[in-house]
């Protein structure tokens, strides 16, 4: 970096070149946050969320779960519509403004006394009368929504539903439509019998984001030509109605929703985005508590109610920015909470724009400090700059509830900066290149990377010495002065050892240093993770993707093995697989299914499983043991891997050595294509002798 700040470095190159590389290097970054939005920016704003959920203390929205606790008292599901037909009335005789059901009635119900009689007809005429007079449950629950301010949901289908044109009662909604707004063909609905009694009926469907997260909830949605509320907005509806005595008006722009006096934005698809909370305790009753004579119906006048299934095993569990387990009730909640006293966030054009406009600022400050050649000037911006856009986008978040990527901005500045700094720095390289002897100098350097890389490996001598439950042995040859395969065997606790081999996308100092940045984020992350070797193969693809970019790809074979048991689980990331080798001498190959190298895609490793017998080892390697050549272009091979390792199989470390010495033996003198390395470990059983 000292060259960067030379006065003659900067004073070489124009100004004109500095302002093409800052402009390459903004156009670049810009890109780059194009690519990486809106994951990158959902990153962010959950981050805000989980710092600072909303307040739901005074909410006037509660919930009234059908749990575990109610099943047990009333029974399984479905319940009887009379219990819905009893606690529909409850709530009503309470002074709830609305009541929302987050479940659809389709069936009749499977008690009702006609359906079941007509299931098992009675013997006698007489019962036979007594049953038919006592009507459809279906019907007792039609009565008590009839008189009650109730929601139905529905549910937008492809296949199996009704024509929504033959559907009634849906809000009117009128204006201008957003232009992606989903739309269904078919809607699942309820009971006719239930249908033709409802004050409403609400939209339940809400599709999660592509990272499989919801941050927002649909108000409108089309089903088939008609726009159609969700269940929050239809709920805030009635309620609305209840208040007032009239039906509200419910006006749609491209970017809002109208409902009274209240407007609330909406994205292209009709979602409003949500300021997510956790819902308080005593907002959520259980059904066995609402049918109670003990309980309280005052607690629950004004209050908007939505009643839904949250029993063990139900499928209405959605991830959000809080965590990754929500009932989508709660959601539901959140969202008529929000329509009615404000919660929602908000991302306008006006926040989107300064993302860009902040950006070229911070590009140009950066730009003009390099120039001035006082390098620690442009990293004091820099610095103030990381301090400042966040803290301004958490300010917004947090008291206007206003989304500003704070990434952005950096990623501009900084992308601008650092082709300015990679001109100076082209530049000064030019310059102390003629003063120099580069291939005296580049193989100086070159043996003392070597040097340190083989020192990063773990001592073979202490290998020996291991554990007496364990043979192991390894070596390692590169390619060139360094290469980019390497090693570890690490000790976990008393019985468990961790033994990966990989082997970097490339050769040379390139590979080698991204071998050095992987071979200590591998040991770290094997050394701190606390799940399973898939949890740990995926935290290390996460921590290597994250610190080193895409330039390269490291495929990784992972093996823990449980000294007690002889038990191996193993991970495979694009890595050539395992050879086993058997009491009897026979060398097998383990195919295990893997998955592709790390810094390639978030993927989810499986771990694999093998036991091993006394006296059994696992050979790995690299590929430059069988895509080793000889003269004539050769591959040394599977067949000629399995032959070496049949030779002698004595020891861990007359294995490695046999391997080694048979392929540089068939590469008869060449220049070795690839790093070759080998490790083998034989186990000796919980008890050796």
């Amino acid at each position: 970096m000292t060259a960067l700040k030379s006065p003659s470095s900067a004073a070489a190159l124009p100004s004109r070149t500095l302002w093409l590389a800052a402009l390459a290097g903004f156009a670049a970054a810009a890109l780059l946050s194009i690519a990486l939005s809106p994951r990158e920016q959902n990153t962010v704003f959950d981050g805000w969320q989980w710092l600072s959920p909303r307040d739901l203390s005074q909410s006037d929205v509660r919930v009234v779960a059908i749990g575990d606790e109610s099943l047990e008292v009333i029974g399984s599901w479905p319940w009887p519509r009379r219990v819905f037909a009893t606690l529909t009335q409850r709530l009503a005789e309470g002074g709830a403004s609305a009541i929302g059901y987050d479940i659809i009635f389709a069936e009749p119900d499977a008690v009702s006394p006609s359906r079941f009689s007509r299931l098992y007809p009675p013997d006698s005429p007489a019962t036979e009368a007594w049953l038919s007079r006592l009507g459809s449950m279906d019907d007792e629950f039609a009565d008590a929504i009839s008189t009650a301010p109730v929601v139905l949901g529905r549910a937008g289908v492809s296949l199996g539903g009704a024509n929504p044109a033959d559907l009634n009662q849906w809000a009117t909604i009128t204006g201008k439509p957003p232009a992606a707004l989903p739309r269904y063909p078919l809607v699942q609905r309820n009971l006719d019998t239930l249908e033709q009694r409802a004050p409403g009926f609400g939209l339940l469907n809400g599709k999660p984001d592509s990272d499989g997260r919801v941050r927002g909830v649909p108000l409108v949605q089309r089903t088939g030509e008609a726009l159609v509320p969700g269940l929050a907005l239809e709920l805030a509806r009635v309620a609305l109605e209840q208040q007032t005595g009239t039906d509200p008006q419910i006006t749609l722009t491209p970017g809002s929703v109208q409902i009274g006096d209240r407007t609330i934005p909406i994205d292209e698809s009709g979602r409003m985005r949500l300021h997510f909370a956790e819902i308080p305790q005593d907002h959520v009753y259980s059904a066995i508590e609402i049918l109670s004579e003990d309980f309280d119906l005052d607690q629950l006048r004004g209050k908007t109610v939505i009643v839904s299934l949250t029993a063990e095993g139900s499928p209405d569990i959605v991830a959000t920015p809080l965590g990754s387990e929500m009932f989508g009730v709660l959601v539901q909640a959140q969202a008529a909470d929000a329509i009615r006293r404000g919660g929602w966030l908000v991302r306008p054009v006006w926040s989107q724009a300064a993302e860009w406009i902040s950006g070229a600022l911070l590009a140009i400050i950066l730009l003009l400090a390099a120039r001035q050649t006082r390098g620690r000037m442009t990293w004091g911006v820099l610095a103030a700059a990381l301090v400042v856009l966040p803290l301004a986008s958490w300010l917004l978040f947090r008291f206007a509830d206003t989304l500003f990527d704070p990434v952005r901005p950096l990623l501009l500045g900084s992308g601008a900066a650092l082709a300015v700094f990679g001109a100076l720095f082209s530049e000064a390289r030019r310059e102390r290149a003629v003063l120099r002897d580069a291939q005296n100098r580049t193989e100086g350097e070159l043996d003392a990377a070597r040097a340190i890389q083989l020192g990063m490996l773990p001592d073979r001598t202490a290998l020996a010495r291991l554990d007496p439950r364990i043979d192991i042995a390894a070596q390692l040859e590169a390619a060139k002065s360094v290469g980019g395969d390497f090693y570890d065997i690490i000790a976990l606790d008393a019985d468990r050892v961790m033994i990966l081999i990989a082997d970097v996308t490339g050769k040379g100092v390139p590979a080698a240093l991204f071998m050095a940045l992987s071979k200590a984020l591998s040991r770290s992350v094997m050394l701190r993770s606390p799940g399973d070797l898939a949890d740990t193969a995926a935290m290390l693809n996460t921590e290597l993707m994250r610190d080193s970019g895409d330039a390269l790809g490291l495929t990784m074979l992972l093996c823990l093995i449980d000294l007690a048991t002889g038990r191996v689980e193993m991970v495979n990331a694009g890595h050539d697989n395992p050879l086993r080798i058997t009491t009897s001498g026979e060398v097998i190959e383990e195919a295990l299914e893997g998955g592709p190298p790390f810094c390639i895609m978030d993927y989810p490793w499986p771990a694999e499983h093998l036991t091993l017998l006394p006296g059994e080892a696992l050979v790995l390697i690299t590929d430059g043991v069988t895509e080793a050549q000889n003269r004539d272009e050769q591959l040394f091979g599977t067949q000629r891997t399995r032959d070496a390792l049949i030779a002698d199989q004595s020891s861990a470390a007359a294995m490695v050595a046999t391997m080694c010495d048979a392929v540089r033996a068939f590469e008869q003198g060449t220049d070795p294509s690839d790093d070759l390395t080998v490790v083998a470990f034989r186990y000796l059983g919980a008890n050796p002798a």
